[in-house]
């Protein structure tokens, strides 16, 4: 069966929205059909909140290396194609966010290996049924309702919150 688009986007953007929220950060929206009127079109856009008295320097960097991440990671998992997120031009923008993050590693090849461990642990986290039924919801819901706010995506992953704590660190 042939994914469509609208289903690799949904997955995509539940990838961003729950790893945002696996690091600690607010998700204040999260679109598979987002306004184009800020610059180039966009088939998704998950908008997050960093709080600076939680996330500054490295540890930011980390959680948005792995937010940039997860939405390939996602898409990855639901499609069945493993890809190299460097390799998909529609995942472009989030590979560059990602390398980015982690600019204070002054060896390009030592923040190569950097951003293709965090997929690889990504992947292995997501694969998960945890994570994946979690994703999965949240993807539903967005196939549904094509925008989530705050409220409906907490809506959406109510059943996974009381355990989100425990496993939102992407240390273990």
């Amino acid at each position: 069966m042939r994914e469509t688009p609208e289903e690799l986007t949904a997955w995509h953007e539940a990838g961003h929205a729950w790893a945002a929220l696996l690091v600690g950060a607010k998700v204040h929206s999260v679109s598979i059909a987002p306004d184009n009127d800020d610059g180039p079109q966009r088939f998704g856009d998950t908008e997050i909140h960093w709080s600076k008295r939680r996330f500054s320097g490295r540890k930011l960097a980390a959680a948005l290396c792995r937010v940039a991440l997860a939405g390939p990671v996602a898409e990855m998992l639901y499609s069945g194609r493993p890809f190299h997120p460097a390799g998909v031009a529609e995942w472009a923008q989030d590979w560059r966010t990602a390398l980015q993050a982690l600019d204070f590693v002054p060896d390009r090849q030592r923040r190569l290996a950097m951003l293709e461990q965090t997929t690889i642990q990504l992947y292995e986290k997501f694969s998960d049924d945890f994570h994946w039924q979690a994703l999965s919801a949240i993807a539903e819901q967005l196939l549904a309702h094509e925008i989530l706010d705050a409220d409906l995506l907490g809506e959406a992953i109510e059943p996974w919150v009381d355990s989100l704590e425990s496993e939102s660190s992407f240390d273990h």
